[in-house]
């Protein structure tokens, strides 16, 4: 198959990535595949391609994304789980969607906590099993009922390849596509690295080599601007707060439509406040949450008891006047949410380090100035929230 059965034009998909996909599509139960290479080796664009493959012949496919640097269908610093209805008409488009359930990390990479990382893995994951899968409760592996996808990271040297090799004992997936890149240095062991060297018949490896040229010899390999892709989700992520024929096409056009932008008033008394990955000082904590982005959860039963995050928010500002006279304090807060959550249920506010993607000047626009006692400045190492 060339480019031009792909769906997108300026996509090419070799034909060893089209058998590769049909032959998942067409197993004889729902596959669970997870996806892993080397950094940019094509996961995302293979894991879409399948996605649309499988939307052939299931109504709904289900999408893990543990990618917190790239997710696919989030904002950055996401782990989560998406149930997709529909085929992408382009795979050069990048598209935030709704997700069943995720957990704010905090982090674009996994390098400042594994250990809290893979839990959050082993929780999202768990919850799909819960919900897709069905079991007779007797010695039979569990029936899958909805295909299932896992995008996983490109760090798989060192320390990131301890923490892939834990998610595929954990997931044991049906299928893993493993994408090997022309640096021999740089890709995954050959074989079933993760088994120890014991064959394990349940699983079905394909490796597969990454698309470096097109049918024409042409070099097909593009360099991705991590930090700007990053940059771009976080700014569609948030223009979502206003009318799509808003005249907002820049980073610095967004800052001056939330400065006008009427944020919510939340009692602090209502909220729970975590910082992620670092602690803050208690005298900190209302400045380090000042003019940052905040992840917006609430308790989950389980037993990590992991607060599934329900969207973002931009801290404007907080009221320490309150404070002073013991009234109570009051964040002002814009929000785009994935979901309501339940009626009652406890609000959560954790912090973690994902920035606004604004130069300073930018920045001193989020500050609120209409309350007396507002801390106006930009905290550059503030912690951003989950």
């Amino acid at each position: 198959m060339g480019s031009s059965s792909s769906p997108s034009p300026d996509i090419f998909i070799p034909e060893q990535w089209s058998e590769a996909a049909e032959s998942i599509a067409y197993s004889s139960t729902p596959p669970i595949t997870l996806i892993c290479g080397a950094k940019n080796c094509g996961k995302t664009t293979f894991s879409r391609y399948l996605l649309n493959t499988l939307l052939r012949t299931y109504n709904r496919v289900a999408y893990l994304d543990t990618d917190v640097g790239q997710p696919e269908f989030t904002p950055p610093a996401f782990l989560s789980l998406t149930i997709l209805h529909e085929v992408t008409p382009d795979l050069t488009i990048p598209c935030l969607k709704t997700p069943e359930r995720c957990l704010f990390f905090g982090d674009v990479s996994s390098k400042r906590d594994p250990s809290a990382y893979l839990n959050y893995v082993f929780a999202i994951y768990d919850y799909y099993r819960k919900e897709y899968c069905s079991s007779d409760n007797g010695e039979n592996p569990p029936t899958i009922e909805l295909p299932l996808i896992v995008n996983t990271p490109g760090w798989v040297k060192g320390v990131g390849y301890d923490v892939l090799v834990d998610m595929l004992k954990y997931i044991c997936p049906t299928h893993v596509v493993k994408i090997s890149i022309s640096s021999e240095n740089k890709n995954l062991p050959a074989g079933e690295f993760w088994l120890d060297g014991e064959h394990d018949g349940t699983v079905n490896l394909i490796e597969i080599k990454s698309a470096r040229k097109d049918s024409l010899n042409r070099s097909v390999l593009v360099q991705k601007d991590a930090r700007l892709l990053r940059d771009l989700r976080i700014m569609a992520y948030f223009r979502q707060c206003f009318p799509n024929d808003s005249n907002i096409s820049t980073i610095k056009e967004l800052a001056h439509s939330l400065a006008s932008h009427c944020p919510y008033e939340v009692p602090i008394a209502s909220i729970k406040i975590q910082h992620l990955h670092h602690e803050v000082p208690g005298s900190e904590i209302f400045y380090s949450l000042n003019a940052s982005i905040v992840g917006l959860a609430v308790d989950s039963e389980g037993p990590e008891n992991l607060p599934w995050c329900l969207g973002l928010g931009i801290v404007r500002g907080v009221d320490t006047v309150k404070v002073f006279v013991f009234v109570g304090e009051t964040v002002f807060v814009h929000l785009v949410m994935f979901e309501p959550g339940e009626k009652g249920s406890p609000f959560r506010v954790a912090g973690g380090a994902e920035e606004l993607p604004l130069d300073g000047a930018a920045r001193t626009y989020l500050a609120y100035p209409r309350r007396k006692g507002l801390s106006m400045g930009w905290s550059g190492g503030g912690a951003t929230v989950d």
